[in-house]
């Protein structure tokens, strides 16, 4: 597990006050829980372009622990010249979570509205990555998640 950083490729920068929590990026073969919900996962994404036509082709995910005091503040999950990440999905492991550990992830929909999910074992949580800024309230206890996007092919830069 590393700090999870923000940012991109070198301009990715561990920022404490941003982001709290520590990855370990799932790969084919690491585990077999992590094949079956590396398999799982590509069968949502055939069912969403089935039903949405959103052309994903793939899934990038990692494991994250937020640590008691860990945050991640309101962010969205696309890059500002990059629109490849297309659908976010979270998936939490937390038996038996409690209101009072916090740890919540709370999703802007708009007009002041929002929704907090609680980081309970086995909720799944989709949206779509560049249209609802989302953050991770702070924790209490040792939380824990899957996290991924799946992503559709880059747009090509327009040529002069």
């Amino acid at each position: 597990m590393v700090p999870a950083a923000v940012g991109r490729g070198e301009g990715q920068l561990v920022h404490e006050g941003i982001r709290g929590d520590h990855i370990l990026w799932l790969e084919p073969g690491q585990s077999a829980a992590s094949d079956l919900y590396l398999q799982l996962m590509d069968c949502l994404r055939q069912q969403l372009n089935r039903e949405l036509y959103l052309g994903l082709e793939e899934f990038e995910c990692h494991f994250a622990v937020y640590p008691p005091g860990a945050f991640y503040k309101t962010h969205l999950d696309r890059f500002r010249d990059d629109d490849s990440r297309c659908v976010t999905a979270v998936f939490y492991l937390n038996p038996d979570w409690q209101p009072e550990h916090g740890g919540a992830l709370r999703l802007y929909l708009g007009e002041a509205a929002s929704q907090d999910v609680a980081p309970l074992a086995g909720t799944l949580a989709v949206f779509m990555s560049g249209d609802f800024p989302h953050e991770v309230l702070p924790t209490a206890v040792d939380r824990l998640s899957v996290t991924g996007w799946f992503r559709r092919r880059a747009a090509l830069p327009l040529s002069a």
